[in-house]
């Protein structure tokens, strides 16, 4: 690999896991800003003591998404955003059991979060890759 595309490689990188970073931990303010709705949401998932993991999920897709955003410590940072992806596309977005008014919106939720755990493990491997 030339110098030159070494540099463009790591330019992509640092870009691609700002925008990812950042869009995660905006995600995570915007539930913030209205975490009785996400504790809502939560709760017609079936989620287990809403009132607690709601916010504690938020809270670590925020801190994960900075961490990625701005790799300090990454390890842990991607582990979180992997870990938040591999819960919340499963249970919150399970389109299979959506009522029909609701299963092209979960969908569509679904696909997005695959995607987004896609690139959380190729940072995840990435980190334990450049330590």
């Amino acid at each position: 690999m030339t110098d030159e595309s070494a540099d463009s490689e790591s330019t992509n990188f640092r870009l691609g896991r700002l925008v990812f970073g950042l869009g995660m931990a905006l995600q995570a303010s915007e539930d913030f800003r209205d975490m009785d709705d996400t504790i809502e949401y939560a709760e017609s998932a079936g989620v287990p003591l809403p009132d607690l993991l709601a916010p504690m999920a938020s809270g670590m897709m925020l801190v994960g998404g900075l961490g990625v955003a701005f790799w300090r410590l990454p390890r842990v940072a991607t582990g979180a955003v992997a870990s938040f992806l591999g819960v919340v596309t499963l249970t919150m977005h399970d389109f299979w059991n959506a009522d029909p008014d609701d299963r092209d919106g979960e969908r569509l939720a679904f696909f997005g979060n695959l995607a987004m755990f896609g690139a959380a493990l190729a940072f995840l491997h990435e980190a334990y890759r450049g330590e």
